[in-house]
């Protein structure tokens, strides 16, 4: 068990890779990944689960195919399993996402934005 708390600040000045979230904390078998994204990542879903958006510096748009959400630091947004999405940020935006351990970033699509799971810091 960790005795000390986990400083995003900190860990997010371990990587630099873009759209590669890396776990920080496991809760039962939901995973917090933080993750810098900029620039647009690709339509997907997750079939089986939905995942959650924490912006914590930066903005991050996320379109779906009947709207488009933006979100600031401080603001929360869930997508719905099954429901196309598309994330993306003009300058680069810090992340903190949680969803079940195994979820691929790219859901069903696949290609080369596919990060490797499970990568922690």
């Amino acid at each position: 068990m960790m005795n000390t708390p986990i400083n995003f600040i900190e860990k997010l000045s371990k990587f630099q890779d873009q759209w590669s979230p890396k776990v920080i904390a496991e809760l039962n078998d939901y995973q917090f990944k933080l993750v810098k994204v900029q620039g647009e990542f690709v339509w997907h879903e997750h079939a089986e689960t939905d995942e959650a958006f924490i912006v914590l510096a930066g903005r991050l748009k996320i379109e779906l195919p009947e709207s488009t959400v933006e979100l600031t630091a401080g603001e929360l947004y869930v997508v719905p399993r099954g429901i196309q999405h598309k994330p993306s940020a003009e300058q680069e935006c810090h992340v903190l996402v949680i969803e079940p351990r195994g979820v691929v970033n790219t859901g069903n699509i696949g290609g080369d934005m596919t990060a490797p799971n499970d990568v922690w810091l």
